[in-house]
């Protein structure tokens, strides 16, 4: 077997960010790896994990003054989902979480899921994870089992060209989420074919696109100014279909990896009006993933 990649280790020491953010702010996607004897990956993971538990993850977003957040499920994982339904557990309703779901996951685990606060399934399509890509019949046979459940559909498709995989969710009757301001082509500015289909997509009322990794996405480097432009062209399309990231711990980052206060900073040059950062770190959280004490819950 191949030796797999690892990657940076995340931040330990968060620094409070000068933005300030309002009360209900949501972190749209963070992951949680927990002690390796408890919580054991996959044998062919595609990549080696570094321990980032739960409550490292509650600390740093109290430095941020993060209140909600939604825990996703990492492919090296696979469809165990152990881990992450303990996390919810200590996280407690603030949290949602976001799974791995394919036709070895049966109908009582998805309503296990469903209890713990999963409201979404999430396809990884990056090229480096070859051995858990979905396949377009599981993708479609997947969407029909957990739309009923009101869940969303969420999509990483960094590394390749979207036109390939967003034509088998157009007729999709729920939310589609598309992770890390989309498959940018790296150089290749606001003109890339790629960011274009993307804010296409955001025309229709049921796609969204989730800032983050501008760090990952910008050419120029720190301050990663050249990320800014694509993220406020989505924030101007879409304004209630656009959510925030960290990606704590930042899986598969080369390094040096940011600190998240610096990253939370960042969005204030994406969305520099205050009420679209409302309305992207409280209201569209609220609304797609239904925290209690809001609208959409169930």
């Amino acid at each position: 077997m191949p030796e797999r990649p690892s990657y940076a280790l995340f931040d330990p020491s968060p620094r409070e960010p000068r933005l300030a953010i309002p009360h209900g702010a949501c972190d749209s996607q963070v992951h949680i790896f927990g002690e390796a004897q408890r919580f054991p990956t996959k044998p062919d993971a595609a990549y080696v994990v570094y321990e980032a538990t739960v409550e490292e993850m509650l600390r740093m977003h109290k430095t941020l003054g993060v209140e909600r957040g939604v825990i996703v499920q990492s492919t090296a994982y696979g469809t165990d989902h152990s881990a992450l339904i303990e996390a919810l557990r200590i996280a407690g309703p603030s949290y949602r979480g976001c799974g791995v779901v394919d036709d070895s996951v049966d109908d009582d685990q998805l309503h296990r899921m469903h209890e713990a606060g999963v409201r979404g399934a999430r396809f990884n399509f990056h090229p480096k994870l070859k051995n858990a890509l979905p396949t377009p019949e599981q993708v479609r046979r997947t969407a029909e089992r957990v739309v009923p459940l009101g869940w969303h559909l969420k999509l990483h498709m960094n590394g390749i060209d979207p036109r390939e995989i967003t034509p088998l969710l157009a007729d999709v009757e729920t939310d589609v989420v598309i992770d890390h301001m989309g498959p940018l082509q790296y150089g290749h500015g606001l003109a890339d074919p790629h960011f274009r289909h993307v804010l296409d997509l955001l025309e229709r009322g049921n796609w969204w696109v989730m800032l983050s990794n501008g760090d990952r996405r910008s050419v120029a480097g720190y301050p990663w100014d050249d990320a800014t432009a694509y993220a406020r062209a989505y924030v101007e399309r879409a304004p209630d279909r656009v959510l925030w990231a960290t990606d704590w711990p930042h899986p598969l980052h080369p390094g040096p990896v940011p600190n998240d206060g610096e990253l939370l900073d960042l969005l204030a040059r994406y969305a520099p009006d205050a009420e679209a950062r409302h309305r992207i770190l409280v209201d569209n959280p609220q609304r797609l993933f239904g925290f209690p004490g809001g609208e959409h819950n169930e």
